[in-house]
């Protein structure tokens, strides 16, 4: 069986890449996810309320969204690889600081400062392989990409699931957060094996960060970072709080639980694939939008208080691929956006500030639970930053099949359209 047509174009130097992205975008997912689903067990351990559950997950993300900035503005000056050779260390080691603390206070800055290699390693890796990959299947590559999240996500399911199950609940949550360490030592290594992107040495002068708030570019910056915002918040919402509210408010068993979360997983998976080949094939704005508007028709339909457990098995699986799923789309759109000098800068700042704005809707979430309870809470926050998804797609630039190596920033947004020929040069 031969592989799909976006890898056979990808050299041998763009595949070691592809496959190191995609192993950090594994681990990353991994780290960070655990959280939600040792939830329950760190609730009855340290009697957390629902606020101060939504903030530990919300902590990492408001670091995240400061780690990606600066990860992003420093790739800028010293290169991709060399950045990414270091992000993956302290994600690891910071996640296993997780593992080690004693109390709610010791986890919360634990928590923190693993938020800043969680950040960088997904918003330097996503410019590294843009500037990898050739522009006519860009969007499939990055969007394959992506579905390291799906497998990283399904990895921390099942570690806590039989972590928590095989130990003492106290010692069992610990474990989970050390199983990143020795792949992460093995990428390290890797990544000293492969060289900075051909688009990164053409020799351009470096510029200054906030060059993305110049004149031409400030539009490009805010309508970036109200689509991160949208993507993350919806998403956020979802991920941390939808294992608590189907053992909670669900009644449901561990195992009930887990099945469910499988089916989001799996769902979100065929998302990133669908999205990866509709992004190259109907453009970036089509398939944001499209995925937008089914993923807020979904959630309404999966919050219903009457919904069977069985019907809402049937359902979760469609959630995860367009509400999820959606992701696949952000990472061609956001680089593609900005020159090289400013790629990593730009794109740093739009995707982690945009998190760190989303940041607040596990907190909103978990205040909100005793009000509407945890799936009309959810359903709440997750309807809202969709449709901010909606209003920011609505003025973005189509941007499918540009090419990186030549200098552009902004243009006027065309009307939004399907088109299957991929542009040949950039929209000025």
């Amino acid at each position: 069986m031969n592989p799909p047509h976006w890898y056979r174009s990808l050299d041998r130097p763009a595949r070691l890449a592809f496959w190191s992205s995609f192993g950090g975008f594994s681990i990353d997912a991994m780290s960070v996810q655990l959280y939600a689903f040792v939830l329950p067990a760190l609730t009855a351990l340290w009697s957390m309320t629902p606020g101060e559950a939504g903030l530990l997950a919300s902590a990492a993300l408001l670091s995240g969204s400061l780690g990606g900035w600066l990860a992003g503005a420093v790739s800028d000056r010293v290169g991709r690889i060399r950045v990414l050779r270091y992000s993956i260390l302290w994600l690891a080691v910071s996640s296993a600081f997780c593992g080690l603390a004693q109390d709610y206070n010791q986890f919360l800055i634990a928590r923190l400062v693993q938020g800043f290699g969680f950040g960088a390693e997904w918003a330097v890796g996503v410019v590294f392989m843009s500037e990898m990959s050739p522009a006519a299947t860009r969007g499939r590559t990055l969007g394959t990409l992506q579905s390291a999240w799906a497998v990283g996500w399904a990895i921390a399911a099942a570690t806590a699931t039989i972590s928590l199950a095989l130990l003492p609940i106290d010692m069992g949550w610990r474990i989970t957060f050390f199983v990143g360490l020795l792949p992460a030592l093995a990428l390290f290594r890797m990544r000293g094996r492969i060289a900075d992107t051909r688009v990164f040495g053409m020799g351009r002068e470096p510029q200054p960060w906030h060059r993305i708030f110049a004149r031409d570019a400030v539009g490009t910056t805010v309508k970036g970072t109200l689509l991160a915002s949208g993507m993350h918040g919806g998403y956020w919402a979802l991920a941390t709080w939808w294992p608590t509210m189907l053992k909670t408010e669900r009644g449901m068993s561990t195992s009930e639980a887990t099945m469910h979360m499988a089916a989001l997983i799996c769902g979100s998976f065929v998302g990133y694939i669908l999205g990866a080949w509709l992004s190259d094939r109907v453009g970036r704005r089509a398939t944001l939008a499209g995925f937008a508007l089914a993923g807020v028709a979904t959630t309404l339909v999966a919050m219903q208080p009457g919904l069977s457990a069985s019907e809402l098995l049937i359902v979760t699986p469609i959630l995860g691929l367009f509400a999820l799923g959606i992701y696949s789309a952000i990472g061609p759109v956001l680089t593609e956006l900005y020159p090289t000098p400013l790629r990593g800068s730009g794109m740093g700042f739009c995707y982690n500030v945009g998190r760190g704005l989303a940041g607040i809707t596990p907190l909103a979430v978990g205040s909100s639970v005793a009000a509407l309870g945890h799936a009309q809470a959810i359903g709440l926050y997750v309807v809202s930053s969709y449709t901010l998804i909606l209003l920011a797609t609505a003025f973005l630039r189509e941007t499918k099949g540009i090419d990186l190596a030549v200098e552009h920033i902004d243009a006027p947004s065309p009307p939004m359209a399907i088109d299957a020929n991929p542009v040949r040069s950039p929209v000025q």
